[in-house]
């Protein structure tokens, strides 16, 4: 999957789920990094690095597959396949999206 394809699939989410996160994020992949902003209307989302409480780091591969279901956000988080830098409590609320 491609940065892109990753950017396609964040903003299909956050376009499903306007309002529920509430916050800002940025997700961090090998070929660059995606920036969620839920403070606006409609939800921004930018492949550039921006402010935010929080990023999460992960492949583009671990992040197909969360979305698919068939890797589990909690078991990527306890084996390392994402890792959270900054507000973990914040970080939380991005299960809404999933």
């Amino acid at each position: 999957m491609t940065l892109d394809e990753v950017q396609e699939k964040i903003q299909k989410l956050a376009d499903e789920h306007t309002g529920q996160l509430g916050g800002k994020a940025n997700f961090k992949f090998e070929d660059g990094i995606i920036h969620l902003d839920d403070t606006t209307s409609p939800t921004l989302v930018v492949n550039e690095e921006r402010e935010a409480p929080f990023t999460i780091k992960m492949k583009a591969e671990d992040f197909s597959r969360i979305l698919s279901g068939s890797l589990n956000i909690m078991k990527a988080l306890m084996t390392g396949k994402i890792k959270i830098e900054g507000d973990k409590s914040a970080a939380i609320k991005l299960t809404k999206l999933f």
